[in-house]
């Protein structure tokens, strides 16, 4: 085997590794947060507050992102992937960690909450630098051929991390209701602490990229300041942030938005969503290399238009399977609708760093990426819910909010499309 292909697996498979457990631990948050987190931090006699109070602290963890990403950007672009990627392991953990230790409204009263937000920031701090260092950790290790292919592993982290959320959850409940709200609820959060320490391990024996090195051996690792360093860069950082809409915002509208609506507004368990999601999970676990390689083999910007449009038509079929209270029905569509959110995940994260240039790439994936989750992605829950308790069990709107996220993403793909094809920047993207 190639020296190349030795590094190109190792710095996936760390990559993936990585995200898989930082994904862990912010989903961990998501679920607890349609499941639990109201009830111990906001208590009230109003169902709909809780939930907006439960949800608001979803939100503040996303609204750190976008300045943890231009900041993790500019010291990996200027000091290099690997060390910024070893920090946001170390903070993610720390504060996963925590989380499960602070005791709730009833034991320390207002502190609880703002414990809990202080905490929640300091996750999306982390994460907000994980995600563009990842990708470019496995991308720029990979040849030129692979590119789209090895990017994709740090996002299989998404759907490894949810299956251990999953199954953490499934854990703690099965202990039942009594002890699953006094304490068994925590015990998803402390396993994300010790998980994250095999991860800074792991993260420590990997190497630098190629491109970062290349980039600083011709001394293109500027000091410059950031308006100046991406200037001719914000119209494509623009369309790029568009771009990601349905792939990150998608998910949270399925596996937290509607983890919560359902069982209120169609009458399912969560039992029954949970298990629907952990199929859903497992499918996208399984297909998203495959929707890589495709999107590698047939061009990353036909692949991603034609898998958003199909965003734009899954919500209708999803939620009127869940109004059959039919569990089978149920998950296919579910499934269908994850599937093909995970397939435009895939696709996407590669071709955001094939459109920068290598000596801004992490700063300016990151700025995108970031500034999308916080204005839209953390604010999806809190949308669902304003919208489902207006319209209650009319589930259209919502599955029009969804099919206009969907639109977004299409958007951002062509536009992005047509500023590289534009650009006297060499830029290397299937399909223009």
């Amino acid at each position: 085997m190639l020296k190349t292909d030795r590094h190109m697996i190792r710095a996936c498979a760390s990559s993936f590794v990585g995200t898989a457990l930082e994904f862990y631990d912010y989903y961990v948050y998501a679920l607890a947060s349609s499941l639990i987190l109201g009830r111990v931090f906001f208590p009230s006699s109003s169902p709909l507050v809780t939930d907006l109070n439960a949800y608001g602290t979803l939100a503040a963890g996303f609204l750190a992102r976008p300045f943890a990403g231009m900041l993790c950007g500019m010291m990996g672009d200027r000091y290099g992937r690997k060390k910024v990627l070893t920090l946001t392991v170390v903070g993610m953990g720390a504060a996963t960690t925590a989380i499960g230790l602070v005791p709730g409204y009833a034991s320390i009263g207002f502190a609880a909450p703002v414990l809990l937000v202080l905490l929640r920031i300091m996750q999306g701090l982390a994460v907000g630098g994980e995600w563009g260092g990842a990708v470019l950790l496995a991308s720029e290790h990979a040849p030129e051929r692979w590119k789209i292919f090895a990017a994709s592993f740090p996002q299989l982290g998404s759907p490894a991390g949810m299956l251990m959320a999953l199954a953490s959850f499934r854990g703690a409940t099965a202990l039942g209701t009594s002890a699953f709200t006094d304490w068994a609820w925590r015990i998803p959060f402390l396993l994300g602490g010790l998980i994250a320490l095999g991860c800074f391990i792991l993260r420590r024996q990997v190497e630098e990229t190629p491109d970062f090195l290349a980039a600083r051996r011709e001394s293109r690792t500027s000091r410059e300041m950031l308006p100046v360093r991406l200037a001719g860069q914000w119209g494509r950082i623009f369309y790029a942030g568009l771009a990601v809409i349905v792939g990150s915002a998608g998910f949270f509208f399925v596996n937290t938005f509607l983890l919560g609506y359902a069982p209120v507004y169609m009458h399912v368990s969560r039992q029954f969503m949970l298990d629907a999601m952990l199929i859903a999970t497992v499918l996208q676990f399984l297909t998203q290399p495959l929707a890589a390689w495709i999107a590698q083999k047939t061009g990353e910007i036909r692949f991603l238009l034609t898998v958003a449009g199909l965003c734009v038509l899954l919500p209708f079929p999803m939620f009127r399977a869940l109004e059959t209270h039919r569990f089978l029905p149920a998950a296919i569509a579910i499934s269908a609708t994850v599937v093909s959110l995970s397939a435009f995940y895939a696709a996407v994260a590669g071709f955001l760093a094939n459109a920068f240039p290598a000596r801004v790439r992490y700063t300016a994936i990151s700025i995108a990426y970031q500034t999308s989750a916080s204005l839209v992605t953390g604010m999806t829950p809190i949308a669902g819910t304003l919208i489902a308790s207006r319209f209650r069990t009319d589930w259209t709107p919502l599955a029009l909010f969804f099919s206009a996220m969907a639109v977004c993403s299409m958007a951002g793909v062509a536009g992005l499309a047509r500023s590289c094809a534009e650009s006297p920047e060499p830029v290397v993207l299937k399909g223009l």
